[in-house]
């Protein structure tokens, strides 16, 4: 079976970078991810993907980005879902990168 994403879009919000217990590093994104076609009143529209970075990729990214920064992710589907507190089933569909491509301008440290 092949489950593989390739997505370029833009970072909605700077990169927020947090640790599990064991110490991995971790960052969830959303990357704002242009379709290429128009709507009825002639704009793009944009789908609004999470992302979720590990290790090194999570820590560069947060590093390296920020709002609107330009990326290239490579990953692959993950399905999950829980129970909120209404006792609802809630199911989510996000991307687990494997690899974060940085296309933008080189940022100013």
């Amino acid at each position: 079976m092949i489950n593989q994403v390739t997505l370029v879009g833009r970072l909605t919000k700077d990169p927020e970078l947090r640790y599990t217990p064991e110490g991995k590093a971790v960052s969830t994104v959303v990357l704002a991810v242009n379709r290429n076609f128009k709507n009825a009143q002639g704009d793009f529209e944009a789908d609004f993907v999470h992302c979720i970075l590990w290790r090194k990729t999570a820590e560069n990214t947060t590093q390296f980005c920020k709002k609107g920064s330009v990326v290239g992710v490579t990953g692959r589907i993950q399905t999950r879902n829980y129970n909120n507190q209404e006792g609802k089933k809630i199911y989510v569909t996000e991307v687990i990168a494997e690899t974060v491509r940085f296309l933008g301008p080189r940022p100013v440290i």
